[in-house]
Order: structure tokens, then C-alpha cells, then sequence
């Protein structure tokens, strides 16, 4: 399974987000809009942990407890995820900057915190999980871990559905011009 291909899904297909919707009280639009903005939010401060031998190690341990986690229905996967799973992750994928992360998508979508949260905690175990996928098939070592999490940060920034949105969200909140969103967040506010 895809990793760009789950989420260029949900930020394209209203039949994917439906039944998503419904759970959060969200419109299909604002769905797939939290979608194209905290997917590439996400995938951000994954690739930051990932390129720190801490951050690295962190990550390397949450991608083999998730690597058998049944994401080969994503639809059935975010509807049934554990969300307080999922808050546990956010808290470790941005570190201190998750409540600022979830401001910022709040206003760029019109979801109130709440909903945000909600998504989010859906959305990171996903991208966790398919990640863990990723890694498995592909025999990555920690040693690899960041050019896994590179690559798919740099495929994704270069798909017609990233590209533009990857490039619009760096500028948007990279207030100190060094490539990276996770470090500005906090600063915006």
C-alpha cells in the first residue's frame, strides 16, 4: 500500500472522507482540506525526528511496534483507530509544537480545535502505520530511517498533489527561511 496514494485519497475523493465527516462533524471539503495541509505537516516533523539519532531511534521503535497494523483498508483503519493512540503520537511527532500545529490548521481550515485534534489523531497512526509498512518492505535500518522519511517527504513535495501544498505550508510557517515548518509553529502566534 501507498503511502501518497491513502493520502492523495483523502484529500481528493469525498467518498473516502464521508463516513469521517460524519464522525467529527466536518464537511467533506474541510476534511480533505485538513488533509492537504496537516498530511505534509505531518510528514514534516516526521522527516525532522528522523534526521536526530534520538529522534531517529524514537521513531524507529513507534514504526516496529506499528508495522503489522491492518492498514490495508484505510477507510475501516481511521474510522476504528485509537485516538487516544493517536494523541500520543501527535505529542511525539511534534514534540512541543502539536497545540500551536493544531491552531494553525484550525484557522487555515475553518475546523474548530476539536475537530482538528480528532482528524489528527486519525491521520498521524495512518501515516504511522503505512510508514512502519514502508519501512518493513524495504528492510529499512535505523541507519535508513531519515532517507526513508527524506524521500517520501521529497516525493511527496514534487506529486502534483504535494507540490504546491507542500511549498505553500514550508513558506506559510517557515518564518525563519531554514526548510523546516516543526521549528517556526510555535512563533506564530
Amino acid at each position: 500500500m501507498d503511502v501518497m496514494e491513502v493520502f492523495t485519497e483523502l484529500m481528493t475523493n469525498a467518498s473516502k472522507t464521508k463516513k469521517l465527516g460524519a464522525k467529527v462533524g466536518a464537511s467533506n471539503d474541510q476534511i480533505m482540506q485538513l488533509a492537504k495541509l496537516g498530511f505534509p505537516a505531518l510528514l514534516a516533523a516526521l522527516d525532522k525526528n528522523a534526521n536526530s539519532k534520538e529522534g531517529a531511534a524514537s521513531l524507529y521503535q513507534a514504526l516496529e511496534q506499528h508495522q503489522d497494523d491492518p492498514v490495508e483498508d484505510p477507510d475501516n483503519f481511521l474510522e476504528n483507530v485509537d485516538t487516544e493512540d493517536g494523541e500520543k503520537m501527535l505529542s511525539h511527532i511534534f514534540l512541543n509544537k502539536k497545540e500551536a500545529v493544531e491552531k494553525t490548521l484550525s484557522k487555515q481550515t475553518g475546523l474548530n480545535m476539536s475537530q482538528v485534534a480528532s482528524l489528527l489523531q486519525r491521520f498521524g497512526p495512518l501515516l504511522l502505520a503505512l510508514l512502519a509498512k514502508k519501512k518493513k518492505e524495504s528492510n529499512v535500518n535505523l541507519d535508513g530511517l531519515s532517507g526513508l522519511t527524506s524521500a517520501l517527504t521529497n516525493t511527496y513535495s514534487q506529486s502534483n498533489e504535494g507540490g504546491g501544498i507542500m511549498g505553500v505550508m514550508t513558506q506559510l510557517l517557515d518564518s525563519d527561511k531554514d526548510g523546516s515548518i516543526i521549528d517556526d509553529i510555535g512563533t506564530l502566534f
